[in-house]
């Protein structure tokens, strides 16, 4: 039991092999910007700037005005543009004459399905290598799925029994 122990402890943790990999690999990227940053600062380079004439025609650039500073005591707005993509921009008759949105049961019924529904994942790939049982040490989600559902089905069982139990006495006890 003693050997069985010492193999699998022996046994390299490949989430802690690949961690040491990437830290290594971010520890050498970072010592080459610190040495190329130190070279930049070694070489400064002068700005130049040129006095010669293009040739050909110039074109001119009409001066822009600046935009109007507001006086020091009042604050200063910015416009704030829709952060909704141009698709989901709300059309006018969706709100009322006082601003206040519509009732509008079709938008209800989806925002109620959508809380139903799974979120989306960022990487489906890993998803799939977590449910597959693809890394070593892990258990497949399968199972963890398999073992959560029968511990729903006894706890039901259990509380059922318990409540039948109650009504039963309580029954004995009225009639």
């Amino acid at each position: 039991m003693a050997a069985a122990k010492n193999k699998k402890s022996s046994q390299p943790d490949p989430i802690s092999e690949r961690e040491r990999a990437l830290n290594d690999q971010i520890n050498s990227l970072q010592a080459e910007i610190k040495k190329l940053d130190s070279q930049i600062q070694k070489t400064p380079t002068p700005k130049l700037r040129s006095t010669t004439i293009p040739r050909g025609a110039t074109v001119s650039r009409k001066a822009e005005p600046e935009p109007a500073k507001p006086a020091a005591n009042e604050p200063a707005f910015e416009e704030i543009k829709s952060i909704k993509p141009h698709t989901e921009i709300e059309s006018l008759d969706h709100f009322n004459e006082l601003g206040v949105r519509k009732y509008d049961l079709p938008a209800m019924l989806q925002r109620i399905k959508d809380q139903f529904r799974r979120p989306t994942t960022n990487n489906p790939r890993l998803v799939n290598y977590l449910a597959a049982g693809g890394v070593h040490g892990l258990r497949p989600l399968r199972y963890e799925k398999r073992v959560a559902r029968n511990r729903l089905v006894v706890l039901s069982a259990v509380l059922f029994f318990l409540l039948l139990g109650i009504i039963l006495f309580f029954a004995r006890n009225y009639y």
